[in-house]
């Protein structure tokens, strides 16, 4: 490389020597010099260093030639000037070679990057588990949904009560054995709470019942869903925690063929339109007539299984008129209105419906129990 630079100094500086085929040549080996330094530059930093030493550093051969070259007055001049701007200038030989292996790395390294960062749309989702509402919430708006659609209501009440509106204001007094049936769960005694009424866990949903009519004047048609309990064991078919959906309508007019219209609709919605439906007579405190509804087995048709023991039917709630007496604790006029009332169990009914033998299940929060039912 000295040898080559200083023939150019020599060449230009001595006129004996000058001639333009000769200078020509002379450039031509420098640029063969570069070509081969150019080759070795095989990363960005040594292409940087080659940038310096030939273009942007005070000692390149670009600044040698401003500084030695193009100002020697000299007939050969204006040839150096041309040469110069073919090899050294911003848009010469030197800077187009220099600037296409950088603008390659550069596309090479934005490839690169891309290529680590695009998401392959061939390949699997990474499948995330998603969440649903538990089988119970399920049940319960699809019974609201069914009410809803005849004009009822939706209302929810305290779980703690008194057993004014627990038991004495649906006609069920201190001395009922049908409180026997509902062994409760209380919070504390008379005797601990001197200054008012025992509280108690409701057994039932049927205390607002008794709430609503007091706030409002006929007509009333209402569900309540919510949680009841009892001193019950837990088993397949107990636990002292369960859900019920109390069910009133009260209103002129009301028939028990009103009622059993409504039953009916509710069971054909609910389990399917092929369900027929049976009442049975039985007794409620707060009801009369009092009657079970059932519902033939959808299981077997009514021709008899292990599920509704043989019998062809499959006995889901209980319902009834209200009790005129009852109307005696909130002031309406018993000789003037009608009604029923029904009480579903949410839990027996999700048995019933997707065919679960243990009511525990419910509340075990078992993954794999609960993703069957998405």
């Amino acid at each position: 490389m000295a040898d080559i630079l200083t023939k150019i100094d020599r060449h230009i500086r001595d006129l004996r020597l000058a001639s333009p085929e000769e200078l020509k040549a002379l450039f031509d080996e420098l640029r063969q010099v570069f070509d081969e330094e150019l080759a070795g530059a095989l990363d960005p930093d040594s292409l940087q260093r080659l940038r310096k030493r030939w273009l942007t550093g005070r000692e390149s051969i670009r600044q040698r030639a401003l500084d030695h070259w193009l100002k020697v007055e000299s007939p050969l001049r204006p040839n150096v000037g041309q040469l110069w701007r073919e090899l050294l200038a911003d848009e010469g030989y030197i800077a187009q070679k220099l600037g296409k292996p950088q603008e390659q790395w550069r596309v090479a390294t934005d490839e690169a990057a891309l290529a680590r960062e695009r998401a392959d749309l061939s390949l699997p989702g990474v499948a995330r588990p998603l969440g649903s509402r538990h089988l119970l919430r399920q049940t319960f708006a699809e019974i609201e949904r069914i009410f809803l659609s005849l004009g009822f209501a939706v209302v929810e009440g305290p779980e703690i009560e008194t057993p004014y509106y627990n038991f004495e204001a649906l006609n069920i007094p201190e001395h009922h054995p049908a409180r026997d049936t509902m062994d409760t769960f209380y919070l504390e005694t008379p005797r601990e709470n001197s200054s008012g009424p025992p509280r108690l866990l409701r057994t039932h949903t049927s205390p607002m019942q008794i709430h609503t009519m007091e706030k409002q004047p006929a007509p009333v048609r209402i569900i309540v869903p919510g949680k009841v309990y009892r001193r019950d064991n837990p088993d397949a078919t107990h636990s002292y925690m369960f859900h019920q959906v109390e069910g009133l309508a009260v209103d002129t007019d009301i028939t028990f063929c009103e009622f059993k219209g409504t039953v009916e609709y509710f069971v054909r919605e609910f389990l399917g339109p092929k369900i027929r439906t049976r009442l049975r007579p039985s007794y409620f405190p707060f009801t009369e007539p009092s009657v079970e509804v059932d519902a033939s087995c959808f299981v077997c048709g009514g021709s008899g299984c292990r599920l509704c023991k043989s019998s062809g039917w499959i006995e889901l709630f209980g319902a009834g008129m209200v009790d005129p007496a009852v109307y005696g604790f909130v002031n309406y006029d018993a000789k003037r209105l009608s009604g029923y009332a029904f009480g579903l169990g949410v839990d027996r009914l999700s048995q019933l419906k997707y065919g679960i033998e243990d009511v525990q299940l419910f509340f075990q929060n078992d993954v794999r129990f609960l993703r069957q039912f998405p």
